[in-house]
């Protein structure tokens, strides 16, 4: 019973050795740059090897002498020779490569990836179809690629004028999976522009809106929902491609003579009227970064209502998507109006004291942190250098001003 299990560990042991063996085998062959080649030297050194064994025990005999043995030994030293040509170059080639590849970073070939520069030589020369036709040879190795599919989009677009082709485009590359938020945006938003140069404001409009409907509340929804806000009506494109005379009115005489100039100077806007315009177009565009900043600033100058302009810029601070450095300038900017119209001390820090919580990696933390440091000094030397003018504006501050819907 001990011999038999001896015989199946034994047995167990030469299995595994073999398998062992074949793994390491089968690997280098597969990872070799000329496996037939490999495989060429395992048959000849086997054959080397066996063959020599049998061809020296047939010299040397059961009752050699030294004779044969001396013969043996030269024909031993033949056969190391023979392998020795087979494998000494290889061995070599494999030591060298490794110590190169300490300083090169090796040897191993690039990934592969798609080359464009066939297509884009062939649409340079105006041959749209057979750039197009490259495009679609590299898209069939790699048919999730980026730039391959905008090439092919810009092609049918801007050369062939086809922009359902293009648009049909656009879609299968935003359906596609694996694709970054920047990307597919990029890709509607190039869509949208191919829409705005033939005036088709409500199809630049839908392509937009995918952006904010697939990545709503981040900053790529924002910056689709910003041209959205400031899409130009067809009548005002229209206006802009048509050559009319520009009519120029009769300006002034002698103004050399003139004692006082101010006339000429252009009449500014009435910020009440602006404001207006301001919250009627945030009523449609609530998401408008810009107007909405231009209603607080007009909120806190002209009608010196802190609290109105703290409030715009609030809601542009806490709106979602908005990105870091642009809600670090809002607070900048509303703590330069809190110091202006009179804000405390503790107001104004409290508000530098968001941008350092909110954005601690920013450079403006870092200014933010410099600038609450010398916030008395500020507040001391506004104190010295401020004017006090007596008027009367109370009609003004009773307004409360033309407010949005939030």
């Amino acid at each position: 019973m001990e011999l038999r299990l001896r015989v199946a560990f034994g047995m167990f042991v030469l299995l595994v050795f073999i398998c062992l063996v074949g793994w390491i085998l089968w690997r280098l062959l597969k990872n070799s740059y000329d496996p037939s080649r490999l495989l060429f030297r395992w048959i000849a050194t086997l054959v080397i090897l066996i063959g020599g064994y049998f061809f020296i025990d047939w010299i040397i005999g059961p009752q050699g002498g030294p004779t044969e043995k001396i013969v043996g030994l030269m024909a031993a030293l033949v056969l190391g020779l023979v392998l020795a040509v087979f494998w000494v170059p290889p061995i070599v080639d494999m030591v060298s490569n490794w110590f190169g590849s300490l300083f090169t970073g090796g040897n191993a070939p690039p990934p592969p990836q798609p080359f464009y520069s066939v297509a884009e030589t062939k649409r340079k020369q105006h041959k749209f179809r057979e750039a197009i036709y490259e495009i679609q040879r590299q898209l069939e190795k790699f048919p999730t690629d980026v730039t391959g599919q905008m090439m092919l989009a810009s092609i049918q677009a801007e050369n062939l004028d086809d922009l359902p082709a293009a648009q049909v485009t656009i879609e299968r590359l935003c359906q596609q999976p694996g694709h970054t938020p920047p990307q597919i945006a990029n890709a509607w938003n190039a869509l949208a522009d191919w829409h705005l140069k033939l005036q088709d404001i409500e199809a630049a409009r839908a392509a937009l809106e995918q952006i904010i409907a697939r990545f709503p509340d981040t900053e790529q929804g924002q910056l689709a929902a910003q041209r959205i806000a400031h899409l130009a009506s067809k009548e005002t494109l229209l206006a802009a491609h048509e050559h009319k005379p520009i009519h120029l009115g009769h300006g002034a005489e002698d103004i050399g003579l003139m004692k006082e100039t101010s006339s000429l100077a252009r009449a500014e806007q009435d910020p009440a009227d602006v404001a207006g315009r301001l919250v009627k177009h945030l009523e449609q565009h609530p998401l408008d970064n810009e107007a909405r900043e231009k209603l607080a600033m007009i909120y806190a100058e002209h009608y010196q209502r802190l609290d109105l302009a703290a409030d715009q810029l609030d809601q542009l601070i806490n709106a979602p998507g908005q990105s870091g450095r642009e809600v670090a300038r809002w607070l900048n900017v509303l703590a330069d109006l809190q110091l202006k119209h009179g804000a405390d001390y503790d107001t104004i820090r409290e508000t530098l004291q968001r941008v350092i919580d909110l954005f601690p990696e920013l450079a403006a933390a870092q200014l933010a942190q410099q600038r609450i440091e010398l916030l008395r000094l500020e507040l001391k030397g506004k104190e010295q250098g401020q004017v006090v003018k007596l008027g009367s504006y109370e009609k003004d501050l009773g307004l409360k001003g033309p407010r949005p819907s939030a």
